[in-house]
C-alpha cells in the first residue's frame, strides 16, 4: 500500500470541493500525494490508497447518499486505514454549531451509521441564492428564516473559515 490520499467528496454546488482544493494545497506542501475524487467519479477502489477523506455538503439536512453507501458498504476497509470524514453545512456558520460535537447534521449522521473515522471536522459552507433553482432558493431561504440567516434572495456569502480548513489539513498530515 502507498502513503497516497485519497479525497472523495460530494458536493452539491461545488464549494465542498473548494475545500477539497484547499485540503490538497496543504497536503501536498508536506510532499503527500493526494487525488480529489468526485463521488460521482469513484471506480470504488480504495486499495491504491493508505489514508481516506471523506468529505460531503448537506442538502435538506443529509449528507449525499452515495457517500452514505460508500460507508455502509466499504466500513471494514475504511477500518484498516487512516480516515477523517468532514462536513460542509451553513449551520456550521454559527460558532456554537461550528464543531463536529455540537453540529446537528454531524452528530445525526454519526448516529445513524457505525463507522468513525479517526479524524472528524466541520465547515460552514457558502449561500448563493442566484445560483440556486427556483425551488431551491424558495426552501433554503425559508430554512435560513427559521435559523435566523440571510433571506435576501440577491446573498451571495461564503462562511467557511480557511483558516480552520488550512489547520484541518495540516492535521491530515500527520494522520
Amino acid at each position: 500500500m502507498s502513503n497516497k490520499t485519497a479525497v472523495i467528496y460530494a458536493t452539491t454546488d461545488g464549494h465542498t470541493r473548494k475545500i477539497c482544493d484547499k485540503l490538497q494545497e496543504v497536503l501536498e506542501k508536506h510532499g503527500q500525494p493526494v487525488d480529489l475524487v468526485d463521488i460521482t467519479d469513484f471506480d470504488g477502489d480504495l486499495s491504491p490508497y493508505s489514508r481516506i477523506i471523506l468529505g460531503a455538503s448537506i442538502r435538506y439536512g443529509v449528507h449525499d447518499k452515495q457517500l452514505v453507501e460508500l460507508i455502509n458498504t466499504r466500513q471494514k476497509e475504511l477500518e484498516s486505514k487512516r480516515t477523517a470524514f468532514f462536513s460542509v453545512n451553513l449551520v456550521a456558520r454559527k460558532p456554537e454549531k461550528s464543531s463536529p460535537e455540537t453540529n446537528p447534521y454531524v452528530v445525526k449522521f454519526f448516529n445513524k451509521i457505525t463507522w468513525r473515522p479517526d479524524m472528524t471536522e466541520t465547515f460552514a459552507g457558502m449561500l448563493d441564492y442566484p445560483r440556486y433553482s427556483f425551488f431551491d432558493r424558495t426552501m433554503i431561504r425559508l430554512i435560513m428564516w427559521m435559523t435566523k440567516g440571510p433571506t435576501d434572495p440577491k446573498t451571495v456569502k461564503e462562511y467557511t473559515d480557511w483558516d480552520k480548513v488550512a489547520a484541518f489539513g495540516e492535521r491530515l498530515s500527520g494522520l
